[in-house]
């Protein structure tokens, strides 16, 4: 039996006035899987992730999730759903502390009629749990969790965030350009958690331009181009070189892989 895809997308369209950022896109992502989405600038690589986390509403076309219709109204909405981002710019409230930032929009309240009625929050726990999670990413190089975030390094910074959606993404993480504020040291740990993730059967969406990256933990790779899904290729029978060449335009995928 062929397995099928937990997310897809048909025929997405996205016009912003003249300029089409989708034409008729397509996409799949199985479960478990690390799927690695490349293209140039401009291809309409971010149009295609914020259509599906909700970010952005497509003109036309249709997102499934588990065989099911989708139509996200807002990021919210795709959280709800299970789908997790991060995004390139973190989306991240500087003024907040780490552990606000950690359970923004799901803060976890006092039992009883503290939380119920007086709706205090339980910092105590909320703090246990984002350094538990930063913990685990190796990124824990921070003293204080209740220090705000615009005290902290751009690398921790992507720490909060990439730790945040491992926590809470429950059917889809998507990732984009995860290792682009990192060192080195900070790279490799971001790389063993997308592992770390996968093993749990979660799939992940990688959106990055560090072909080394793409190739170490990418199962399959969607290349786009000019709006639309290209070709989807495996890392273990094509090269970098030829990635970079289907990418650009300077080489045209064999018909076999065309989408």
């Amino acid at each position: 039996m062929t397995p099928q895809p937990i997310l897809t997308a048909r025929g997405l369209v996205k016009r912003y006035g003249r300029v089409t950022a989708l034409d008729h896109a397509d996409f799949d992502l199985y479960a478990g899987e690390v799927l690695a989405v490349i293209g140039d600038n401009g291809a309409g690589k971010s149009s295609l992730i914020k259509a599906i986390s909700g970010a952005v509403h497509p003109d036309e076309g249709e997102i499934t999730l588990d065989g099911k219709p989708i139509h996200f109204r807002s990021p919210m909405e795709a959280r709800d759903a299970g789908i997790e981002t991060v995004y390139q710019n973190l989306a991240l409230s500087p003024a907040l502390s780490i552990a606000d930032n950690m359970f923004l929009g799901r803060e976890i309240r006092k039992p009883g009629i503290l939380g119920s009625w007086l709706r205090m929050l339980d910092r105590k726990t909320m703090e246990k749990q984002a350094r538990d999670k930063l913990t685990e990413l190796g990124l824990m190089t921070i003293q204080n969790i209740s220090q705000a975030v615009e005290t902290l390094s751009g690398g921790q910074r992507q720490g909060v965030a990439v730790a945040r959606a491992a926590a809470f993404g429950s059917k889809v993480v998507i990732m984009d350009e995860p290792t682009a504020a990192l060192g080195v040291k900070e790279s490799r740990r971001v790389l063993e958690l997308i592992q770390d993730v996968k093993k749990r059967g979660l799939p992940i969406v990688l959106i990055s331009h560090n072909m080394p990256h793409v190739f170490e933990v990418a199962d399959r790779i969607h290349i786009h181009r000019l709006g639309k899904r290209l070709c989807v290729i495996d890392p273990k029978e094509y090269s970098m070189s030829d990635a970079v060449a289907f990418m650009t335009g300077a080489k045209e995928p064999p018909a076999s892989l065309a989408a």
